[in-house]
């Protein structure tokens, strides 16, 4: 019997690295997936990234608002709090046998509470994974993944971390990073393609930049970029070519935006904002390292950390968003300081030594094939009361 799986995909980063599961849930045999869309998928203010969904030919089912008023102080726990009511709507009306949620965001939450207080057997993917960088993504994540069923985890120490947490270990998966399905498969923009689409110099350095707030200290979302827009502008003048992209629609996001808006409305030559790239130029912008361009991903993203070993691209992540993450040997960090975030761009673009270290680090986060191993789990776990009734594993001896 076909098992309906539901997924929920809250903003344009999640849904990219959701988009080889629910290939895979459609090529399965025994699966069909039931997509709930969310977010800033539906926000005109965040590029309004349900139009790229549609581009990859994947069927949106259920298109869930949450309100989300960020001149107020609890914008977040109101948008959890109309998020779950709205998720659970969708769910009664989709009836899945499983629900699929990935990683840390407050969407994210809002969903698997939803699912998991219907007794629906819900999937987490990207549990266990370690950030210490003042965001809430830590307590979030860990939260959905006690809340959770099933759990895959993009690598070891995650798939330790959650059975050191009391999870019983036939619940835990490792498969591997998502993303990097998408990558090994080249399904993304190829180099000429990108060049001329954005109009880019092969000649000429690049850097691709995205910094998001760091939720527990969202006001001062504005001050922390400003850094970097001034390595920037420094970079630009130089003759590096700067592609900027929109922040997540976290407490804060919008703050950047008007600081990305204002630089660009005054930037050097050769500086490009735009809203969202989508996954398959983003991930074409970084592939171009491979082609001996010299490119740097900048900025706090975790995309910087987790998909740039794939390309083998030099990667500057700055501030204290993405401490205690795993990371492979292509990463350089730097503080909140114009000139030690400039220092370090120009020795990812420069360094040749730490650039032949970034084109041929080992990826922590997987091979490949992480789609098939979800896809064939949540076809073949048995389904009933063993998989909903969870045990705590700790004695407390």
């Amino acid at each position: 019997m076909t098992r309906t799986v539901a997924v929920f995909t809250g903003n344009r980063a999640e849904y990219g690295l959701q988009l080889p599961i629910l290939r895979a849930i459609h090529a399965h045999p025994d699966l069909e997936y039931r997509l709930v869309v969310s977010g800033a998928h539906l926000d005109p203010d965040f590029g309004r990234t349900r139009a790229e969904i549609e581009a990859d030919g994947i069927t949106i089912h259920e298109e869930v608002e949450i309100r989300m008023d960020e001149s107020v102080p609890y914008a977040t726990p109101q948008a959890i709090g109309t998020g779950v009511v709205a998720v659970a709507r969708a769910l009664v009306r989709l009836a899945p046998d499983l629900f699929v949620v990935y990683a840390d965001r407050f969407e994210g939450f809002a969903a698997v509470i939803a699912a998991t207080q219907m007794s629906i057997p819900t999937a987490h993917v990207e549990g266990g994974d370690r950030t210490e960088g003042g965001a809430l993504d830590d307590s979030v994540r860990h939260a959905m993944t006690k809340l959770a069923h099933l759990h895959f985890t993009t690598n070891e120490e995650a798939t330790r971390r959650i059975v050191a947490m009391g999870e019983e270990p036939w619940r835990v998966h490792t498969v591997g990073f998502p993303a990097i399905d998408l990558i090994a498969a080249g399904n993304f923009t190829p180099a000429d393609e990108v060049l001329a689409r954005y109009g880019l110099d092969p000649a000429r350095p690049l850097v691709v930049f995205t910094q998001h707030s760091v939720t527990t200290e969202f006001a001062q979302a504005a001050e922390q970029t400003a850094p970097a827009l001034a390595a920037l502008a420094e970079l630009a003048n130089d003759g590096v070519q700067v592609m900027l992209t929109y922040p997540n629609n976290d407490a804060g996001g919008r703050r950047i935006i008007a600081a990305l808006e204002a630089f660009a409305a005054d930037a050097p030559p050769g500086v490009q904002l735009h809203r969202s790239l989508g996954r398959a130029n983003y991930h074409g912008l970084l592939a171009l390292a491979r082609t001996g361009i010299a490119v740097v991903c900048a900025g706090n993203s975790s995309s910087g950390i987790k998909e740039t070993p794939a390309f083998g691209c030099p990667t500057v992540n700055i501030g204290s968003r993405q401490q205690g993450r795993l990371r492979a040997a292509n990463v350089l960090d730097a503080g909140y300081d114009a000139a030690e975030i400039a220092a370090a761009i120009r020795a990812g673009l420069t360094d040749a030594a730490f650039r032949a270290a970034a084109a041929t680090c080992e990826n922590p986060y997987g091979t490949g094939d992480a789609g098939a191993k979800i896809a064939e789990v949540l076809a073949t776990v048995p389904l009933g009361e063993h998989l909903i009734r969870k045990r705590m594993t700790l004695e407390g001896a």
